[in-house]
């Protein structure tokens, strides 16, 4: 495991060791390891990063990578387990797919230009792209596990965008709760996403997958209830037109984590995957009620602060533009705009 201390690569590591597996993992060091792994220490930015690995005379069944950033990084820890490994699993991302994406769109859909294995950091649809490039490369497609991940939500959770929500909720009042009730969330646990993930290097699995929930597994509607129930909060939501969200300047999925407004290229984008592929091949997604209950339960053991990760722009609402856009809209709670 490539990483293995935060979000998706913890929810890989603890499912591999609960499976039994024998895990080794490289990582900058800078949080413990899970107890139970072989730990090397390297920083795949820096031109010796990799040196731990290199000395190191094991080999592995398969190797998993959830790299965001340069696809050189990929470029570089692919080539040196050629030969070393059995199967390169790359977390990727569905943002790899070119603008406008296709509703129900499957691993068929056009894929983003301009991506090369061995680039620098560009964008983050590139860069994806590029580590995609990158495994492919080096363990060829048969060799490769492609995971194009949707929205990734549950416990250990890095970006803040369900710990926002949690946290909002908790802090009670009137609460901000973009409509349509109705609307469908498509995403995936990171645990789900881990045991999926693991079955298909059992399986041999390969080329490109797309990663989420079937659409309509749960709604905002669904998502905020549960984060009401969970923390027990004296919250009241008011349900507000996405239009006058929208014409308060508001931005969906950065101010607004999860929620894109309907009928648009984005929400298209974010919720319209064809995801038929995964589920035939074993993906089980749990309720949305057990995922916003274990990831209150993590956030409340932290202390109630979620870490971030840096290089990712902060997420949530500023209380004083909600508390403005309420005083004038007049959202009213238990309605459907």
């Amino acid at each position: 495991m490539l990483g293995g201390t935060e979000f998706v690569g913890r929810a890989v590591v603890e499912a591999a060791l609960g499976r039994g597996w024998e895990v080794t993992v490289l990582n900058r060091g800078r949080h413990p390891a899970p107890p139970g792994v072989r730990a090397l220490t390297g920083d795949r930015t820096a031109a010796d990063g990799l040196a731990a690995l290199a000395a190191d005379g094991g080999g592995w069944d398969a190797v998993v990578d959830t790299w965001p950033g340069a696809p050189r990084a990929v470029d570089a820890a692919a080539r040196l387990l050629r030969g070393r490994a059995g199967r390169y699993v790359y977390v990727s991302s569905r943002s790899v797919y070119a603008w406008p994406r296709p509703r129900g769109g499957t691993e068929d859909a056009p894929l983003v230009e301009g991506a090369a294995a061995d680039a620098e950091a560009t964008d983050y649809a590139r860069d994806k792209r590029g580590g995609e490039l990158a495994a492919v490369g080096a363990f060829g497609t048969a060799g490769s596990l492609l995971v194009r991940a949707g929205l990734i939500l549950g416990p250990y959770e890095n970006i803040g965008r369900l710990p926002w929500w949690l946290t909002r909720v908790a802090r009670g009042g009137p609460v901000l709760a973009p409509g349509p009730r109705g609307l469908p969330i498509q995403y995936v646990d990171a645990r789900d996403l881990a045991d999926w993930l693991l079955g298909g290097v059992e399986r041999e699995l390969s080329g490109p997958y797309n990663l989420a929930s079937p659409l309509g597994h749960t709604t905002t509607d669904e998502l905020l209830q549960a984060c009401l129930r969970v923390t027990g909060a004296d919250a009241e939501l008011r349900w507000t037109d996405p239009d006058v969200i929208l014409g308060a300047g508001i931005e969906p999925w950065t101010e607004l984590p999860v929620w894109v407004p309907p009928d648009s290229e984005l929400h298209v984008a974010v919720y319209g995957a064809d995801v038929s592929r995964a589920l035939a091949t074993g993906l089980v997604c749990r309720p949305a009620a057990e995922t916003v209950a274990d990831t209150w339960r993590w956030l409340t053991e932290t202390g109630g602060t979620a870490p971030l990760r840096p290089d990712r722009p902060p997420t949530g609402l500023d209380p004083r533009v909600e508390a403005r856009l309420l005083a004038g809209a007049g959202g009213v709670p238990g309605t459907t705009p």
